[in-house]
């Protein structure tokens, strides 16, 4: 299977955990650890994404407990590695690799409803679930 015909829109995880970026860093623990999730976008008033938090970020807050009142945007990391719903695997795959990230936010296409939106997430295990599937 060539991953250049795979998009991103048929194997990404679909919905993204949002939350607010006025919520406890305490309540984002919670969240992250009830829902088995490793990374959860942080979004303004509008829904638009305006950051990630990730365990490496919920780290932080071993060192300094009183981070874990702080608002969520006290530990996000602002840097977002945003992907179209129509990337191919393949160029997701090579953003992933040459940045470090573990997971690429799919925002929702121009003209599509709300754009720029989360949608989906694609991350590093989606990436090798679908290379397994490919080479069985």
């Amino acid at each position: 299977m060539n991953l250049e015909n795979i998009l991103l829109k048929d194997v990404m995880t679909r919905g993204v955990m949002t939350v607010p970026m006025d919520i406890p860093v305490r309540d984002v623990i919670s969240l992250m650890s009830n829902q088995k999730v490793s990374g959860i976008a942080v979004t303004d008033h509008t829904g638009e994404i305006m950051g990630v938090i990730s365990e490496m970020d919920v780290l932080k807050t071993v060192e300094d407990k009183s981070l874990l009142d702080e608002p969520a945007e006290s530990i996000m990391n602002y840097h977002v590695q945003s992907v179209k719903p129509t990337t191919s695997l393949k160029v997701a795959a090579e953003v992933m690799m040459e940045n470090g990230f573990h997971r690429l936010i799919v925002l929702s296409e121009p003209g599509v409803g709300a754009s720029n939106r989360p949608i989906g997430i694609l991350s590093a295990s989606d990436v090798v679930r679908t290379i397994s599937q490919s080479t069985e």
